[in-house]
């Protein structure tokens, strides 16, 4: 498979994970769609590391997908523990400007 495919997959990924945002109304979804929108931006990354010709990848793409997941675990445990909070304060899982679906 060339990066081309892989960076198309994420591109898919991305759009995928803002429709997700977009669409759906509560916060647990929201935070799954911003997670697969962040897995997308790291396969793009990973995929356009492979500059020109030679089989030698780029280290520093890397780096920064790796310093991103780890940033993105800490914030999605952080926007867990807000949702929980926000669900024992109000008892629902949506914003108030938030239609329900």
């Amino acid at each position: 498979m060339s990066s081309v495919s892989f960076a198309l997959a994420g591109i898919g990924l991305f759009v995928l994970g803002l429709y997700a945002l977009i669409t759906h109304a509560h916060l647990l979804r929201k935070i799954l769609a911003i997670n697969i929108m962040g897995s997308g931006v790291f396969l793009v990354l990973v995929a356009l590391a492979k500059r020109g010709g030679d089989a030698t990848a780029d280290a520093v793409p890397h780096a920064m997908v790796i310093t991103g997941i780890v940033v993105a675990i800490s914030a999605t445990a952080l926007a867990l523990i807000l949702m929980l909070k926000l669900v024992a304060e109000t008892g629902s899982a949506t914003l108030p400007g938030d239609s329900t679906e």
